[in-house]
């Protein structure tokens, strides 16, 4: 009798935690495009634990960038970056195909370390995935500064809002 009311005990322990917990939420992707100047969809949402796909395409005539951050740093009063960077801070690695990308923004002209994809030509294109974490729940700019933040002050930024 004690060995059936445990079972029973389990079972329904088991059963509500299965009711707690959160589903995981559908993968989603989204096409990025970027133009002079700006970024289309200007706003991406996502949520923790969903798996998010980025086609970038650069449907411009000029090089473009995509950086994922918060607060822009400025260097020589010219938007230069992120202070902070949405990678970065929640030591995610997103897993990258086609374009340039960089780590190490010295050697493009930028002063510090942010995730950066550069599409140099018309037409070009990538792909950027990646499971945001509680890390980066929140509001994240997504901006490109080439031409020393020209690109950047004539409005070529937008919103990737992740949420719990």
């Amino acid at each position: 009798m004690k060995r059936l009311r445990f079972v029973s005990v389990l079972i329904i322990v088991a059963g509500l935690l299965a009711a707690c917990s959160k589903p995981t939420p559908e993968p989603v992707t989204y096409t990025l495009e970027m133009t002079e100047y700006a970024f289309e969809p200007s706003v991406i949402e996502a949520k923790v634990g969903q798996p998010v796909t980025l086609e970038v395409v650069n449907n411009g005539s000029l090089s473009h960038e995509v950086m994922f951050g918060q607060n822009v740093r400025m260097t020589l009063s010219r938007p230069d970056g992120y202070q902070y960077d949405l990678f970065a801070k929640a030591g995610v690695e997103p897993q990258m195909e086609g374009g340039e990308t960089e780590m190490d923004m010295a050697e493009h002209g930028h002063g510090a370390t942010n995730f950066m994809l550069t599409l140099s030509k018309t037409g070009e294109r990538a792909t950027i995935t990646f499971t945001p974490t509680e890390e980066m729940v929140g509001d994240w700019e997504m901006g490109c500064f080439e031409q020393e933040g020209v690109h950047y002050d004539a409005g070529m930024k937008g919103i990737l809002t992740i949420t719990e």
